[in-house]
């Protein structure tokens, strides 16, 4: 199964997801900040990243602009998890890079459904 890389600061958000992934057969990779997010998608390459956007230091607006400016990481699909739910909120993510959008708090099924599409298109 494919290999994910979650972004969140908040660690107990952090691992509730994790765990929830894993069951399911994914292999999740961690970073608590947009600085180990770049770090971690340059070094490990995963097949989707999930990005907090609310971080310390680096945001994961910066985070996945960097993501995209890189050409290691640059076609990596990052859904954007944030309690920023305004439509500018969302249009603000894909702006960054993001491919997609999901509002926290998460519903697991309609993240699913995200993850397994930008999967199956990066595959194609």
């Amino acid at each position: 199964m494919a290999r994910i890389l979650l972004v969140e600061d908040n660690e107990i958000s952090r691992e509730i997801l994790a765990r929830r992934l894993r069951r399911l057969g994914y292999e999740i990779l961690e970073a608590a900040s947009g600085e180990e997010a770049v770090c971690a998608a340059k070094a490990q390459i995963p097949g989707l990243i999930l990005m907090d956007m609310t971080l310390p230091g680096i945001d994961g607006w910066e985070a996945a602009r960097e993501l995209r400016r890189r050409p290691e990481t640059a076609s990596i699909p990052v859904i954007a998890l944030t309690a920023h739910t305004l439509p500018a909120d969302r249009e603000r993510a894909l702006a960054a890079g993001c491919d997609e959008y999901e509002p926290k708090p998460v519903e697991l099924p309609n993240l699913l459904r995200k993850i397994e599409t930008l999967l199956a298109r990066q595959s194609n």
